[in-house]
């Protein structure tokens, strides 16, 4: 069967449904003119971006693919999962998300009140950087501190208020790796580790065996903030183990430096993921 969609593909972006800085429309806008044919938006847990993006990528000729980026947590690092082409009412899923979006707004709310007691900051200030409805988050907090002069960027603000090891600092709630990854499996959808050979270093292998068992497809290899020697060792688990790459930006607008196409998919397994999700469809020009 002939492709329907053409590369380049850029599989991991961001809008202000969740912590970028651009509209879904614009962000599809940023992509196109990076020369961008294939996109997925993924924010933070949530989907509410979808069909905006997707009107915006059927008017310029490109290919949509439904995705998200789900939080979840391994003893005390992040991991998060990207996933396309998932059912975004499939119940189980849908408690994780709402469950996530809860906690970080209480969570958000309650660092406001800690940062408030030091720092001429209001729960107001932290809504004045957060789009209507967005999955509220630390970059909130961030662009609220940079807008009352606390710090120059979401950098700092992330280095020292914001930090793990700052009193301010409150956890977040999020489903263990392999739980977040049966979530995205069972909604029919395709989950790749993202960045996963950054700065924390590789996931324990029982954990990661638990994924590919859950159902994980593969890993997000191109990302500027992989690093080796653990990105050479996840290359030879994919080859030993055929699990899909991926390549992608991580784009946030002005919100992070990374750029639209900075690393890219694949048309071979950019096709693999449509051909595996089966909750949603990509949206072809």
């Amino acid at each position: 069967m002939a492709r329907r969609f053409s590369g380049p593909s850029d599989l991991h972006l961001h809008s202000d449904h969740s912590d970028g800085t651009e509209r879904p429309a614009d962000v599809v806008a940023s992509a196109h003119a990076a020369g961008l044919g294939t996109i997925a938006l993924t924010d933070h847990d949530t989907t509410s971006g979808w069909a905006e993006a997707a009107e915006s990528a059927g008017s310029l000729g490109m290919t949509f693919l439904p995705g998200m980026e789900l939080s979840a947590r391994h003893e005390w690092r992040s991991v998060h999962v990207l996933a396309y082409l998932f059912d975004p009412d499939a119940p189980a899923l849908r408690a994780l998300t709402d469950r996530i979006r809860s906690s970080r707004l209480t969570r958000a709310r309650e660092m406001a009140e800690r940062i408030g007691r030091d720092y001429d900051l209001t729960w107001d200030d932290v809504l004045d950087q957060t789009a209507t409805d967005a999955t509220v988050g630390r970059p909130h907090l961030a662009d609220a501190l940079v807008a009352k002069g606390h710090v120059r960027d979401r950098g700092e603000a992330f280095g020292g208020i914001l930090s793990p090891g700052s009193d301010y600092y409150v956890a977040l709630y999020a489903p263990d790796p392999v739980t977040a990854v049966a979530a995205v499996t069972d909604a029919g959808g395709v989950p790749i580790i993202a960045h996963p050979a950054g700065r924390a270093g590789l996931l324990p292998d029982r954990i990661v065996e638990g994924m590919l068992a859950a159902g994980l497809a593969g890993f997000e290899l191109g990302h500027r903030e992989n690093r080796e020697p653990a990105l050479g060792e996840l290359r030879e688990l994919v080859r030993r183990r055929d699990l899909i790459v991926t390549g992608s930006s991580d784009y946030h607008g002005l919100g992070k430096p990374n750029q639209p196409g900075e690393h890219t998919t694949t048309d071979e397994m950019v096709a693999r993921i449509i051909a595996r999700g089966t909750g949603s469809a990509p949206v072809f020009a």
